[in-house]
This record gives structure tokens, C-alpha cells and sequence, in this order.
């Protein structure tokens, strides 16, 4: 069963604003801008990361310093998983934000 627009749209929101939560819970210093459906987290350190919707692909995207991913919602785990690599999207990002913030944040809620 494909997802609709409207579930699509109501998922990227959710962990859009999870993202968000996680960030502004932390003690990092980072810079959030969400507009247009991009959310961009900006760093101390002037690295970004980049969360994009893809509505016509159902997809959503991640640009990071390491590359660009592309995120497919997988219903049965309810987590958006790595269309390339089947990583999920929680787990990739302990290990960017590691990587471009110098941080250990959990994920787990998105």
C-alpha cells in the first residue's frame, strides 16, 4: 500500500518537529531555520545538515557533510529507512551528528 500525500506530509512534519525537539532538549549550539518544508540545522562549527521533502517520490531527503541520503517511510517499522542502504534514519543520524556537531544524541523517537 503506497503512502498518500496527506500521510506523507503528516510523517516528514512529525519528524521534522522531533528533530527540532531533540536539538532544542540538547546543549549543542545550533542554528534551526524551517521553511518551505526544509528544515536546516546549522552548527557551531558552520557544518549543516540539510531535511528535505520529496512529496512526489514519498521520500524523505537528507544532505549532510558525509552525502545525500534518501529516506523511504517503512510502515512496518515506522521508521523512515535509507533507500541505498536500509539504515534508518535515527541511527544514521547518531552517527552524523556525532561526525558534524561532536555530540552523542539519541534518535530513538523518530
Amino acid at each position: 500500500m503506497s503512502l498518500s500525500e496527506a500521510r506523507f506530509h503528516d510523517l516528514v512534519d512529525a519528524t521534522q518537529q522531533g528533530l527540532e525537539d531533540i536539538f532544542d532538549d540538547s546543549d549543542l549550539d545550533v542554528d534551526m531555520e524551517n521553511a518551505g518544508g526544509v528544515l536546516t540545522l546549522r552548527f557551531e562549527n558552520g557544518s549543516q545538515l540539510i531535511f528535505s521533502r520529496q512529496p512526489a517520490l514519498r521520500q524523505l531527503w537528507l544532505a549532510a557533510r558525509s552525502g545525500g541520503f534518501h529516506f523511504d517511510y517503512d510502515a512496518d517499522s515506522g521508521k523512515w529507512m535509507c533507500d541505498s542502504t536500509d539504515e534508518l534514519l535515527n541511527e544514521m543520524l547518531v552517527r552524523i551528528v556525532a561526525e558534524q556537531g561532536g555530540a552523542e544524541l539519541e534518535f530513538d523517537e523518530l
